[in-house]
């Protein structure tokens, strides 16, 4: 009986290179963004849910203004036309549920 080899899957992109100090920097900077977008969320969630149940939102807290659309792809999207490709966060996306999550993305 002869073993077939099979080569073990590895990354398909390079590891990283940015440090662990900047990495959680960038976390704490989306934590406090969605700490601010989540009370306008909760204000915005009973009049948007009957219509919009499931569908994305995304909040820019300084404006107060939001986006719409019933998938991911859609509002990211939208996020680009309105917004183009900003160096930094601006927005927090949330789900039209009774939790707001949309789930959780590993990077």
């Amino acid at each position: 009986m002869t073993q077939i080899f099979h080569p073990r899957r590895t990354r398909i992109l390079p590891p990283s290179t940015i440090p662990e100090a900047e990495k959680n920097h960038r976390q704490q900077q989306r934590d406090t963004l969605a700490a601010r977008c989540r009370p306008i969320f909760e204000q915005l969630r009973p009049q948007l849910i009957e219509a919009h149940y499931n569908w994305h939102i995304a909040i820019d807290p300084e404006t107060e203004q939001y986006l719409l659309d019933p998938t991911l792809k859609g509002i990211t999207q939208k996020i680009q036309e309105v917004y183009g490709n900003p160096s930094e966060v601006k927005l927090t996306i949330f789900r039209l549920n009774n939790t707001g999550n949309c789930g959780r993305l590993w990077v």
